[in-house]
């Protein structure tokens, strides 16, 4: 196996390792060209030394997983932020442990690879922030509808929406969806605050639907404002993937160690309050990056001919 690049991973690369910290590695290997002939290719293959007992990692543990480059380009394409990760962590002379020309070529070449595809990151920071809290809008919109639907459960529990469809509450997080056959979508729904409730269903169906969410995400709302049952490393990951997206599109690249490191670590550490300095800041991270890729020169999508042809120049 011919290893074209080898370097620690996770908050070592970062710059926001404690003395807990467990050491990653991560890697890519050419394939040999036995597994492309007979079509057995490995996505990845990975390590674990794990010394503990609960099935968690000590700083003593290392952890390795090496990419194929195949799948590693076609990770790069997709824009997962772990692989792009890879990429940038030439930048951090210490993270390094082995290299070869090919990993240096991807490298110069960087910026073919970033784009405005941003389904990954936006899908991974939304959650994370979506997890320990919602935004009063959402909230107050949701008890709109709570107190409205309530009011006609007293005419009647079998009422169905479609029977006060014209007269149900719309605002930021209310709609109404058309019917949509060609799309799955048979009958008009209405969405609250991404529920989505079908016009056939009663209202008692829809009230206890939405009271459900209502009490739950009001009771993890209130657990994040006492900074309780908040996975801080998870939203540092959230943070720091923000950080480094607003670098990628506003600066141009992505420089290791972060310069936010500092402050990354007092998020992991739970030194900061969620409500008033993480959340908002969270927020607005990713409103900035995504107006940012919106004014954006980068392409949709990768080049995959180029990338292809290059990989064919390899074993050539």
């Amino acid at each position: 196996m011919y290893i074209i690049f080898l370097c620690q991973f996770g908050s070592h690369l970062y710059g926001t390792a404690t003395e807990n910290s467990d050491t990653d590695i991560k890697g890519i290997f050419l394939p040999s060209k036995e597994q492309c002939f007979l079509n057995r290719i490995p996505k990845s293959i990975t390590y674990n030394s794990k010394s503990g007992t609960d099935n968690k990692n000590t700083s003593d543990d290392v952890d390795i997983e090496l990419y194929s480059l195949h799948y590693y380009l076609e990770l790069l394409k997709k824009g997962d932020t772990g692989a792009l990760d890879i990429l940038h962590a030439w930048s951090n002379d210490e993270a390094i442990i082995q290299h070869s020309g090919i990993f240096l070529e991807l490298y110069d070449n960087r910026k073919d690879f970033y784009t405005t595809n941003l389904k990954a990151f936006v899908g991974y920071c939304r959650t994370q922030a979506a997890k320990y809290g919602v935004k009063g809008s959402r909230l107050n919109d949701s008890k709109v509808v709570i107190d409205y639907l309530k009011y006609h459960i007293n005419a009647g529990k079998n009422i169905r929406l479609e029977d006060i469809w014209y007269s149900l509450p719309i605002g930021d997080h209310l709609k109404k969806i058309p019917a949509d056959p060609e799309n799955g979508f048979q009958f008009p729904m209405y969405d609250v605050c991404n529920r989505k409730l079908q016009s056939t269903v009663t209202i008692q169906y829809a009230y206890d639907v939405i009271e459900k969410f209502y009490l739950a995400y009001g009771e993890r709302a209130q657990k994040a404002a006492e900074n309780k049952g908040i996975d801080w490393k998870a939203v540092s990951h959230a943070l720091r993937c923000a950080y480094q997206m607003r670098s990628l599109y506003r600066e141009g690249d992505i420089i290791f160690p972060l310069k936010e490191a500092d402050e990354l670590l007092r998020v992991k550490n739970g030194e900061c309050d969620y409500m008033t300095e993480v959340a908002p800041k969270l927020e607005n991270l990713m409103d900035e990056v995504e107006e940012l890729c919106s004014k954006s020169n980068f392409p949709k999508k990768v080049d995959s001919k180029k990338w292809d042809k290059w990989i064919l120049s390899l074993y050539q």
